[in-house]
């Protein structure tokens, strides 16, 4: 089913104003840091929490529309719900949890019954007598399978999935974000997924939105969104450093002055209009002395973290005192080599270098 949200929802110190859509099956992914509206945005879209002024529409019926007084409570919106952990009932077997759904719609039981043994079969088809077993007796990542069949078996018209990896090991994760894909592409299910996970933004979901304190600072198709960011968020979710600032001609011009020489993309921009300079960590060169004589952008920056990561190093960056805040942040992938020769720790004076060819400019939005 299609999904159509308008809505307003105004707290003391924070308020929502979003507004998104969905095609039928399809899967739009929610990002934002923390304090962003996620789980507000959630809760609205579940019935758990009423807006002030908008709408939601999920297919062809209204569950949410403050102007004409409806508000459909949240068991009879067709909505379903995978969490981070998976909230089965305890006392219950795996088979009734996953019943529990159909049944609460009318379903006969023995109807109900059988769907929940077929879901069970494809979501876990190796654990025997599974339908019979308590959710003790299940492991984290047994459970959140359970937890999904649980979610489709009443055969919602939405789905919502918040953060449904976040609480399972590294073991358990791929297969679970495989399983997911393979569910939800086959169902045509449509979908809002909220998460902090590039890896699931790119697996799971066809369009990102990103929130920024209550609205929405960034939307688009996946790859798009993620591999040309527009904001800080997206571009440290993406893995990928971001300096904000204006277009001129060729460069884009920080707030401080300082000139970004790369390559202008995303279509024509006039100077003067908001722009951002993004590139890889992988581009970024490291110097204990201030390079010469490359044509480089030559950051000066204070070494705020090392982080080991895999088969590199990465060197995230602070501003020197009194420097840009927009140095904050900036990371360099090297080699553990080069950590040992630049023979630095936290708070060292460093250079941060990177070539132009390195750096694509593009309108903030």
């Amino acid at each position: 089913m299609s999904l159509d949200v308008d809505v307003r929802l105004d707290r003391e110190s924070f308020s929502l104003d979003v507004a998104l859509s969905a095609a039928p099956g399809e899967v739009v992914a929610v990002l934002g840091p923390n304090g962003a509206g996620k789980s507000t945005l959630l809760g609205i879209l579940s019935g758990l929490l009423r807006p002030d002024a908008g709408h939601v529409r999920v297919g062809d019926q209204t569950v949410t529309d403050v102007g004409a007084g409806v508000f459909v409570p949240a068991h009879r919106r067709g909505v379903g719900l995978l969490a981070q952990q998976a909230l089965l009932f305890p006392h219950m077997t795996a088979e009734a949890n996953v019943a529990f759904g159909p049944r609460a719609q009318g379903v006969p039981k023995r109807e109900a019954e059988a769907r929940a043994r077929a879901l069970l079969a494809d979501v876990l088809p190796d654990v025997p007598g599974l339908p019979g077993r308590k959710p003790a007796q299940l492991s984290g990542g047994q459970q959140q399978r359970v937890a999904l069949a649980r979610a489709i078996a009443p055969e919602p018209g939405l789905l919502l999935l918040d953060e449904p990896l976040a609480a399972l090991d590294v073991d358990a994760a791929p297969a679970m974000r495989s399983l997911l894909r393979r569910v939800i592409r086959d169902g045509k299910q449509t979908a809002v997924l909220v998460t902090h996970s590039a890896l699931d933004a790119l697996v799971l979901a066809d369009r990102v939105v990103v929130l920024g304190r209550g609205r929405v600072v960034e939307q688009g198709p996946t790859r798009e969104v993620l591999g040309r960011p527009r904001s800080a968020f997206t571009a440290r979710i993406a893995g990928l450093d971001l300096i904000p600032g204006v277009r001129e001609a060729g460069v884009l011009r920080t707030g401080d002055g300082t000139m970004i020489a790369g390559r202008e993309t995303g279509g024509p921009a006039g100077t003067g209009e908001p722009a951002v300079a993004v590139f890889p960590p992988s581009a970024v060169a490291v110097f204990a002395e201030e390079p010469h004589g490359s044509p480089r952008n030559v950051l000066p920056v204070r070494l705020a973290s090392i982080e080991p990561r895999g088969d590199v190093v990465r060197l995230r960056a602070a501003p020197r005192e009194g420097g840009p805040e927009w140095l904050d942040g900036l990371a360099a992938d090297v080699t553990p080599a080069a950590v040992a020769d630049l023979a630095a720790e936290p708070g060292s004076a460093l250079w941060f270098a990177v070539k132009a060819t390195e750096v694509e400019i593009h309108p903030a939005g």
